[in-house]
């Protein structure tokens, strides 16, 4: 019976995406950064680099995006207290627009049925 196999870089990724949502809720204080969730996380193979993809409720993006970059090296440090490894990767962060297509396309398909129930030339 073989063992499911897990990528270590996988395992890493979801630790860290629960760590860097706690650190940026307990400990971040910029007020550049707003309310952000944590979306995703992709780590390289190498565990060097560490991709955070973020959402931000509010209209600041690249304001929150450079509090995020600029509070990087303590997340960093944050993570070195939290997890055991030899190297914690370096944090990059990028925005996450899926929420925003998801709602767009939600608004979309509620057109579509708005038009659909009044039916053709009710318009």
């Amino acid at each position: 019976m073989s063992k499911p196999t897990f990528k270590r870089s996988a395992r890493v990724a979801d630790q860290i995406k629960e760590e860097i949502a706690d650190i940026l809720m307990r400990k971040i204080k910029d007020p550049r950064i707003g309310f952000v969730t944590v979306t995703d996380v992709e780590v390289a193979d190498d565990l060097r680099n560490a991709t955070v993809y973020v959402s931000v409720y509010g209209k600041d993006r690249k304001g929150t995006l450079k509090g995020l970059e600029s509070a990087s090296a303590f997340i960093r440090a944050e993570l070195g207290h939290r997890m055991r490894m030899k190297f914690i990767p370096e944090l990059l962060f990028r925005y996450d627009e899926t929420p925003e297509r998801g709602a767009h396309i939600m608004e979309l398909l509620h057109e579509i049925d708005e038009k659909e129930r009044k039916g053709p030339g009710d318009e």
